[in-house]
């Protein structure tokens, strides 16, 4: 990383900028890096050591950062390490899908201060109560926040389908919305103090499994299924939208062109496949529990994993047949994109180790290179989460890129300086 040196105490507006990029650089440094001495930072980024004790002196007090372990296997003798904490702001993180709306909310270190889920058919519901049921679950989020003295500093929305630049969903297919301002209603029914975007689910579950400071997790696709099937593109540790906006909408490739109809209108794509449809379509009756939409997805998904487990043949051999459509697609974007890896979230991080031999042989099959071209097949640990966990992530990248926004906070004694 560049960095830009302090200088002198001083009050020019130059000065105060180049502040707030320092401020910014050791704060996104401890994220990528983890824990780090004063010195290391120092060192790290190519800053003065008496300017990384100011700048963390800063973030301390604003509540950003605090005093970690003891740092070894250093030379000479060893620092006490600063981490991230920022227990008193949060990100805030939401989804609204086909079956469900739930919210998180984040520390600046990733611990969970809140989680809530409401079941619901957004399918047969009009949009404006679906949004409402949003409203009143984050406003009981923000209302734990509160009880923990907890700041929200921003509030990303999931939703499956395009969504345009103004928080516009232009078209869901599988919520059969188009046009639909869910951000406009959002912001109007919940007057927040804070920015409130909205978002694809799949770019967000992207940037959930883009693991700051982790290598292998730079460059990734990401494959999110639920009904319908979205992702995300992360190149280089940062994610790929596209000139527009709407990269990553993976579960409309044609894969099967004389194959059934989609929700978005068209014939063959791969989510009519590959989809949470198609495998209950082929693991299920009709009338079997396992359809019924009253139930949660865990609950569904559990008891698919149940028959699995017990080896029914019908529930293997619908596994088998999504796995192998799952593998298709994945080595259509893998020839595309050479990912280091591909992660499979949603519900295909449920039931993916059912899946997993029928995915890996389609990729290596579909893949011109050899070896599937260093491409490997990961489970996602986040499950359904990955999208309202980016969501919450995002909201707070607004700290990461100016932590003076986090008004300073007087610090207890004993308190790191």
């Amino acid at each position: 990383m560049r960095s830009i040196e302090t200088g002198e105490p001083g009050h020019s507006a130059d000065q105060v900028t180049v502040r707030r990029t320092n401020l910014a650089l050791v704060l996104r440094h401890l994220r990528a890096e983890g824990p780090r001495s004063r010195a290391t930072v120092a060192a790290e980024l190519g800053l003065t050591r008496s300017a990384v004790s100011q700048l963390v002196a800063e973030l301390a007090e604003r509540g950003l950062v605090r005093e970690g372990r003891r740092e070894h296997g250093s030379v000479g003798r060893p620092g006490t390490t600063v981490e991230l904490a920022g227990h008193g702001i949060a990100g805030l993180g939401a989804e609204l899908n086909v079956n469900h709306v739930n919210t998180i909310a984040l520390d600046l270190a990733g611990e969970v201060l809140s989680e809530r889920q409401v079941a619901l058919d957004a399918r047969t519901a009009p949009a404006e109560e679906v949004v409402e049921r949003l409203v009143e679950l984050v406003e009981r989020t923000v209302a734990d926040l509160a009880r923990r003295d907890v700041q929200p500093v921003g509030l990303t929305v999931g939703v499956a389908g395009l969504v345009d630049e103004d928080g516009v969903l232009t078209h869901g297919p599988n919520l059969g919305w188009r046009d639909v301002p869910v951000g406009p209603m959002l912001r109007e029914r919940l007057r927040p103090a804070y920015d409130v975007r909205v978002d694809n689910e799949g770019n967000l579950a992207a940037l959930a499994e883009a693991t700051p400071g982790d290598p292998d997790r730079r460059d990734v696709l990401v494959i999110f299924g639920e009904v319908g099937v979205g992702g995300g593109i992360v190149a280089d540790g940062r994610l790929l939208r596209g000139r527009q906006g709407y990269a990553g909408e993976f579960g409309h490739m044609i894969v099967e062109p004389q194959g059934r109809r989609c929700g978005c209108g068209r014939v063959g794509c791969w989510e009519t496949v590959a989809g949470l449809r198609a495998l209950l379509d082929q693991a299920a009756d009709p009338d079997d529990p396992v359809r019924d939409p009253s139930l949660s997805l865990d609950q569904r998904l559990t008891e698919i994993n149940r028959r699995a487990d017990l080896g029914d043949t019908r529930t293997l051999a619908a596994l088998d047949q999504v796995g192998r459509w799952v593998g298709v697609g994945a080595a259509v974007l893998a020839n595309a994109l050479n990912p280091a890896a591909i992660v499979l979230s949603g519900y295909f991080a449920a039931v993916g180790h059912h899946m997993r031999s029928a995915i890996e042989t389609a990729l290596v099959d579909g893949v011109l290179a050899p070896g599937a071209g260093g491409t490997r097949v990961e489970l996602s640990t986040l499950g359904f989460t990955a999208s309202v966990r980016g969501g919450a992530q995002a909201a707070l990248e607004t700290v990461f890129a100016d932590p003076a926004r986090v008004e300073r906070r007087p610090l207890a004694r004993g308190a790191l300086r």
